[in-house]
């Protein structure tokens, strides 16, 4: 069975490996096996459409880097420029640093593809509307490029996105493109946190991070889109497709945190140094020559130890004679036989403690006797039967004394109050104590300053609550 081809289009000889040469211009439905295919395709027919602007752009990136790259420089220069038209003598102070044959072969590529037009009665220069058209789809290019690779990915198209539907000019082609590449950067978190490597990992991190930021700013442009009412269904078919896709790309959050936590827990820390693995891998990944690591260490050649054969079944032997059970061995459980008496030593808490309950127990005693307060509206007196700090905390060596101050926070504990034992007893005294930022000197042999404070009596409610 044959193909029909149209006359105009390169044939393809099955009978051979090699397809017949195309015409010197072949057309773009003859590149495809049926030529009503390409009209038939959205994009294609979009394309086809601008067929002046992808000459402009074949003109403008057609030759020698360096000279695409003059190109491409005075024509965005020339664009940028705020005024509407340019003379002769604006033009070549402008690209004063350019040679002249240079700069008159740009303006001359520039003129033939009708992006510059030259107004002999004004005698000056202006930026055509395709000009226009093809410095908006060059603008990036003057961006400088950013550091990481998911916000040059995703952050000019959520901008074209963002700023396309805010001026009702979205179309489906910019959305299916934003869904290839949140599809792509999907892929690619994945695989990273399939391998299980924490290099890998800690690579991505950074770039998934921005990835989620400029995701989760674009929310409110993808939400718009999706409730808006559009002519074309295609809009938010596309719309809904990108919102799953962000959706995949917030839930593989939880999924990059387990990673990131399991490859810490399988980090090994080397010794009392505080170095871990990872440590060192990063060290020797950042070292310029591992090679020079070795050192000395092969300029001594190996040298091998020879093991004669009766020596090999010596050493077999006693192996197998070694883990073959003893049959005397094999016996059952020793008699039974008493326990021998024994002493259970239990944790004593130091006399100190003790101590200082009766110290209170007698205080709240003499408090009982003493008249009531005569005046009760001064508020900086303290209250009656209030004793120094240093009275029930000095005596003794410095140690005893240290320990009798730490017992100080035990004072009317919630917590500690609920204690069975002398703990208990002590948080459940009817006194309180306050510390004030100044020191009194004492006389005590173990201590010279102390803190100057102060024990009272709880008042009467906070006892009541506690009972």
């Amino acid at each position: 069975m044959t193909e029909a081809f149209p006359s105009d289009t390169p044939r393809l000889d099955t009978s051979h490996t090699a397809p017949v040469e195309p015409p010197d211009n072949p057309s773009f439905d003859s590149y495809f096996r049926d030529p009503e295919f390409a009209p038939l395709q959205a994009l294609a027919w979009a394309l086809t459409r601008r067929a002046e602007l992808l000459e402009a752009l074949r003109g403008l990136f057609h030759g020698p880097a360096a000279m695409v790259q003059l190109r491409l420089w005075c024509f965005m220069e020339l664009a940028c420029q705020p005024q509407a038209r340019l003379s002769r003598e604006d033009i070549h102070q402008l690209f004063h640093a350019v040679w002249p044959d240079a700069l008159e072969t740009v303006l001359k590529r520039l003129r033939d593809l009708n992006l510059l037009s030259w107004d002999a009665s004004a005698l000056d220069y202006q930026l055509t509307a395709l000009a226009q058209q093809v410095h908006s789809l060059l603008t990036p290019l003057t961006a400088p490029p950013p550091s990481d690779d998911a916000e040059d990915d995703l952050a000019p198209l959520l901008a074209q996105v963002a700023g396309a539907q805010q001026l009702g000019l979205v179309n489906a082609n910019q959305l299916r493109h934003l869904h290839a590449s949140l599809a792509r950067l999907h892929d690619e978190f994945a695989e990273a946190i399939a391998s299980g490597s924490e290099a890998r990992l800690r690579a991505a991190q950074p770039r998934f991070d921005r990835a989620l930021q400029l995701v989760d700013r674009a929310g409110q442009a993808l939400t718009a889109l999706i409730r808006a009412e559009h002519e074309d269904p295609r809009l938010e078919r596309e719309a809904r497709a990108i919102g799953q896709e962000q959706a995949r790309l917030l839930a593989m959050a939880s999924q990059f945190t387990r990673a990131l936590q399991q490859a810490d827990r399988q980090r090994v820390t080397l010794g009392s140094t505080g170095l871990t693995t990872s440590d060192v891998r990063s060290w020797l990944q950042a070292h310029p020559a591992l090679y020079e690591l070795l050192g000395d260490a092969l300029s001594v050649p190996v040298r091998p130890v020879f093991v004669s054969q009766h020596d090999l079944i010596d050493v077999t032997e006693g192996e197998f004679e070694r883990d073959r059970p003893d049959p005397e061995r094999s016996v059952g459980l020793p008699p039974p036989s008493e326990a021998a008496a024994g002493q259970l030593d239990t944790l004593s808490l130091p006399g100190e403690l003790s101590a200082l309950i009766d110290l209170l127990g007698n205080w709240s005693q003499h408090l009982a006797e003493l008249p009531p307060q005569t005046d009760p509206t001064d508020e900086a007196a303290p209250p009656p039967g209030s004793r120094p700090l240093h009275e029930a905390i000095l005596g003794g060596r410095f140690a005893q004394a240290a320990y009798r101050l730490q017992l100080m926070p035990l004072l009317g504990d919630a917590q500690a109050q609920t204690l069975k034992g002398t703990t208990g007893d002590l948080a459940r005294a009817p006194w309180q104590w306050q510390l004030t930022p100044r020191h009194v000197s004492t006389t005590d042999e173990a201590v010279a300053l102390i803190s100057e404070g102060l024990i009272s009596p709880r008042p009467v409610e906070d006892t009541a609550s506690d009972a």
